[in-house]
C-alpha cells in the first residue's frame, strides 16, 4: 500500500480493526498492532523510565510501578543500555593503559569518531567521507555558515524561517509553494538559504530536495539544521545533493544530553569549500603528528574537525547507532507513519471540536496532516488551560514538552514507542484535561 497518502494509516487501521471485529478505538487494536511491529524487539535496548522515577507524579492517580509514557524523543531520546558498558569500557582503558588507549583497542580514542562515522552516514543518507562527529550543533551551524556565506555586493541575502513568512495556516506552518516563490523572486540575491529540516515548534517537515534544487538554479548554496530530523525521517543529504547540514545526536539519535553532534558537506564541495577556523585536528591523519608546521588539510567536512574527539560521548552515541544498524531509516519511516496516525486517529476520534457543543473541550493538531509533511511529532493546543493540561499529564506518568504560547508536543518514537503507548496516552489525556477544565471552572469567578 502506497505510503505517501494522506489515507494510509487510517485504511489500515480501520481495515485492522474490522478485522479483528472492534473499534479503532479499542485497545485490542493497539495489542494487534504491537504483536504485528517487526521492530518491537528494539524497545528491549533501551532503559524505559517507571513512573515512579519521573517527577511530579502522584501514586493517586497512576500505578507508579509501571512504565513511563515517554513521548518527550524530541527533546531528549532514551538511553540505550548499552551505553554504561562502552563508557565502563573505555573508563577501565583510562585507568589501566592512560596515554596508550588513544591507538590501542577495540575504538582507539584517536579515531574514536570515524569508528562509528559510517553508522551515521548510513542514517542521513550520505557517504561517509560527507560526515563528521564533532562538537554541538550550533557550533557546527557557525563553522559552517563562515564558510559559505560569501557575500557579494549583488549576493548578500541569507534566507532563513521567520513568523512573518506567508502561510496558508496563519503562522503555525509554511506552505512550500511559498518557500518556493520567495526563492524565485529573491534567490538572486541570496548567498545562502538555511532551513531546518523539521520545524521544531509545529513538527512540520519541509520538502528537502525540492527546496534544494530551487535555490540551487538561482546560485544559493543550500543547507539545513536537521536537529528535528535526524533519525526521525528518512533523509538521503547525497542524493538530494544538499550543500551542508548539521544536526544535534541528543534527541532523536539518543546519544545523551549535550551529545556528540554531527555535520555534512557534500563531496563536490571537498576541494573548494575550506574552513574558516582551522584545527589540528583538520590536518591528514598520516602527517598530523609529525609537526611540521605544514598544513595538510583534510578535504571536505573531515577538515572542519579541530581538535580531538570526546571519547565518552562518542561511546553514548555509538551504543544508539548501533540499534539504528539493527534495522533502516526506510523501516522506522514505515512504523513511525502507523504509529504517528494512529495517535492523530485517536485524538480526532475523541477530541475534535464539536460545534454543536461548545462546552466540550476539544484538541487541535497544527502539525500538518500529510504525512509527508511532517515526522513523528505531533503538536497539540488545547480548549483548556495548556498548563493544567501538562500539569495533570505529569501527575500521571507522562513524558511530553510544553512550549510557550499553548503547544504540546507529543513524539511517539518508533525504536522504543509502542502502539499500547498511543492508546494509554490517550486514555490518561481525556482524565487530565477532565481535571484542568473542573480546575479552570473551579478558578473562574462565580
Amino acid at each position: 500500500m502506497d505510503s505517501s497518502s494522506h489515507g494510509f494509516p487510517v485504511t489500515i487501521l480501520e481495515q485492522t480493526a474490522a478485522q479483528l471485529g472492534c473499534s479503532p478505538a479499542d485497545q485490542k487494536l493497539a495489542l494487534h498492532l504491537d504483536e504485528e511491529d517487526e521492530l518491537k524487539h528494539l524497545r528491549e535496548c533501551f532503559h524505559i523510565p517507571k513512573v515512579k522515577d519521573l517527577p511530579p507524579t502522584d501514586s493517586t492517580l497512576v500505578n507508579e510501578n509501571e512504565s513511563c509514557i515517554y513521548f518527550a524523543g524530541n527533546s531528549l531520546g532514551l538511553q540505550p543500555k548499552k551505553v554504561k558498558a562502552y563508557l565502563d569500557e573505555e573508563l577501565d582503558m583510562w585507568a589501566r593503559r592512560c596515554v596508550h588507549g588513544h591507538f590501542s583497542g577495540k575504538r582507539p580514542w584517536a579515531l574514536g569518531d570515524e569508528c562509528i562515522v559510517e553508522l551515521m552516514a548510513d542514517i542521513v543518507g550520505a557517504r561517509k567521507e560527507e560526515v563528521a562527529l564533532m562538537n554541538g550543533l550550533t557550533v557546527n551551524l557557525h563553522l559552517q555558515m563562515l564558510s559559505f556565506f560569501r557575500p557579494t555586493p549583488s549576493r548578500y541575502k541569507i534566507l532563513l524561517e521567520a513568523k512573518a513568512f506567508p502561510s496558508d495556516h496563519g503562522e503555525e506552518t509554511l506552505r512550500i509553494e511559498d518557500i518556493l516563490d520567495i526563492i524565485e523572486k529573491e534567490g538572486d540575491c541570496v548567498a545562502v538559504i538555511l532551513l531546518s529540516g523539521v520545524q521544531y515548534y509545529t513538527g512540520q517537515l519541509f520538502d528537502i530536495p525540492r527546496i534544494t534544487k530551487a535555490g540551487q538554479e538561482k546560485g544559493c548554496y543550500v543547507g539545513f539544521d536537521l536537529a528535528h530530523a535526524a533519525g526521525n525521517i528518512e533523509l538521503h543529504l547525497h542524493d538530494w545533493g544538499v550543500d551542508f547540514a548539521c544536526w544535534c545526536s541528543y534527541k532523536y539519535l539518543n546519544s545523551g544530553a549535550g551529545g556528540l553532534a554531527g555535520a555534512y558537506i557534500h563531496e563536490k564541495h571537498s576541494q573548494t569549500i575550506k574552513p574558516a577556523l582551522i584545527g589540528w585536528w583538520g590536518h591528514e591523519f598520516k602527517t598530523r603528528f609529525l609537526m611540521e608546521n605544514k598544513l595538510q588539510l583534510s578535504p571536505g567536512i573531515s577538515g572542519f574537525r579541530l581538535s580531538n574527539p570526546p571519547i565518552l560521548l562518542v561511546c553514548a552515541l555509538h551504543a544508539s547507532l548501533e540499534v539504528f544498524g539493527q534495522t533502516t531509516m526506510k523501516a522506522l519511516r514505515r512504523k513511525s507513519i502507523l504509529l504517528t496516525g494512529y495517535l492523530e486517529y485517536l485524538i480526532k476520534h475523541y477530541y475534535s471540536e464539536d460545534k454543536a457543543n461548545p462546552e466540550k473541550p476539544f484538541v487541535k493538531i497544527i502539525t500538518p496532516p500529510q504525512i509527508e509533511e511532517r515526522g513523528c511529532q505531533l503538536t497539540l493546543v488545547f480548549s483548556v488551560p495548556i498548563k493544567s493540561v501538562f500539569k495533570e499529564l505529569e501527575k500521571r506518568g507522562v513524558a511530553c514538552d510544553m512550549r510557550e504560547p499553548n503547544a504540546l508536543r507529543v513524539a511517539p518514537v518508533p525504536l522504543y514507542n509502542s502502539f499500547h503507548d498511543v492508546h494509554r496516552f490517550i486514555e490518561i489525556l481525556g482524565s487530565a484535561i477532565t481535571s484542568a477544565k473542573q480546575a479552570a471552572n473551579n478558578a473562574a469567578p462565580s
